[in-house]
Order: C-alpha cells, then sequence, then structure tokens
C-alpha cells in the first residue's frame, strides 16, 4: 500500500525541515509527500528541493486556504491511503507509516486514527496536551468530540466516493469532514491508542480567543444543534471536560 502525504506549506521555512526528517525516517518506503505550497516568500522551497528527494513533490501556486491546499494535495496524489501533514507537525516515531500499513492490511477500515501531542512552538520536547482519543460511536461529535485530524488517516477511495474538504468552513473544515465521514456516511474505523503525531501549538485553529469562538460557533451549526438548548448544554460541558482532560492526561512513556 503506498502513503500519500499532503503538507501545506506558506513561509514555513522553521518547521519543515522536522516535517520532512520525520517522513524520511519512517522504516516504511512506499510514500509520497506532496507539498503544496502557497506561493512561499521565505526559504521553504529552497529547503525543501536541498533535499533532492524524488519522493516529495512539490506544487507551488496561490490558493484558496488550507482546504483548498489539501483538496489540491488528495487531487494529485497517487497513493491508496492520505496523510495530511501540516509543516508545523511530524511524526512521532519511525514506525508510524508501518503500524498504519499493518492495520489497513489486517483490519480493512477506512479510517484510522490515533493520539496527538501538542508541544511548544519553540520547543518540541516539551508536551503541552496530550489529546487522547477514543473508539468512535454514533453520537460522539455531539459531545464535543473528535478525533484528532493530523491523526486521521483514510483510504483515498473514501475521498473519490463521499468528496473532499469544504472550503467555505474555515478551520472548521476538517471537523465537518471527519462528522461527515463517521457520523453521516459510517465509514468504518479503527482507534489505535498510540501517539501518530506531534504538533507545534499555535496554529490557525487556535491562536487566538476570537478564532476558537468562531470555530466552535461554525461546528453547532455543522451539528445544527446552536438553537437546540439541550444539545447545546451538552455539547459545551462536555467539550470542556474534553479539553481539560487533555491537559491532565499524560502520554505513556
Amino acid at each position: 500500500m503506498k502513503i500519500s502525504i499532503i503538507t501545506p506549506t506558506y513561509n514555513s521555512e522553521d518547521t519543515i525541515l522536522t516535517n520532512i526528517e520525520s517522513i524520511l525516517r519512517q522504516d516504511y518506503n512506499n510514500w509520497e509527500q506532496i507539498i503544496i505550497d502557497n506561493i512561499s516568500a521565505d526559504k521553504t522551497l529552497e529547503l525543501v528541493k536541498n533535499k533532492k528527494n524524488k519522493k516529495i513533490k512539490i506544487i507551488s501556486e496561490k490558493d484558496l486556504g488550507i482546504f483548498d491546499a489539501i483538496n489540491k494535495g488528495i487531487e494529485n496524489s497517487t497513493g491508496d491511503i492520505i496523510s495530511i501533514l501540516h509543516s508545523d507537525d511530524y511524526y512521532d516515531n519511525i514506525d508510524i507509516l508501518s503500524i498504519l500499513v499493518n492495520n489497513f492490511k489486517k483490519f480493512n477500515p477506512d479510517i484510522i486514527y490515533g493520539n496527538l501531542i501538542y508541544v511548544k512552538q519553540n520547543d518540541i520536547n516539551s508536551p503541552l496536551r496530550f489529546w487522547k482519543s477514543q473508539n468512535f460511536k454514533k453520537g460522539l461529535f455531539y459531545k464535543g468530540w473528535s478525533p484528532p485530524h493530523p491523526t486521521f488517516i483514510i483510504k483515498k477511495k473514501i475521498h473519490e466516493k463521499f468528496g473532499k474538504y469544504r472550503q467555505d468552513l474555515g478551520n472548521s473544515s476538517d471537523f465537518e469532514f471527519m462528522f461527515r465521514m463517521l457520523e453521516i456516511h459510517e465509514c468504518t474505523s479503527l482507534y489505535l491508542d498510540k501517539t501518530f503525531v506531534k504538533m507545534r501549538y499555535g496554529g490557525s485553529s487556535n491562536k487566538s480567543l476570537s478564532n476558537i469562538i468562531k470555530q466552535n460557533l461554525t461546528i453547532l451549526k455543522i451539528l445544527r444543534i446552536y438553537n437546540k438548548p439541550v444539545k447545546l448544554i451538552h455539547f459545551i460541558l462536555y467539550k470542556i471536560c474534553n479539553r481539560i482532560m487533555q491537559f491532565i492526561n499524560r502520554p505513556k512513556k
């Protein structure tokens, strides 16, 4: 099975090498990385090109936002499996891709997801939050739950069947996509209690309070519960509890 790793970039010179090195270190070799660059003005493309790796493909052109870039990457991918690895993110260990392939072959799910660790922007050895997920059950999205999107690995044929990411929802597009795949289309999924990805804290979705509020208001509209008081209260309370647990829980050593 071939894995296509989609990486949107824009002025990512400070983080892109950590991202690429985490892929190059993998003990599974049947992969491609597709970098969708929004005309970076820094050294991002120079650093990528210096790697001189034929498995790394570059598409550099203006896009309409990060999910437009991701959709371009999916359209240009040739793999059986799609992994979205943002330029601030990197795989946690050298065996992530082989674990994914082995479990796709063994259990044949449409989707596999795992856990995620947030780390400091300037100190990736300092964890801030541990996003431990769980097995999916219908109705969990209405309780403020979702899988960590950077760990959400999906077969390309599912994209071909049910579509890609909506570009009109801003930072909530990843939530809507996962909700659509799991809750609406009932794609089969497998949760692995393992950290797949580490993410630098401070991305576009959580860099300001206004962004967080805007994102959650959009999520309420996606779920169609913004005018249903009881469901709304349940969502908010569960969401707060889930977020608190991310700061309390610690990953297994």
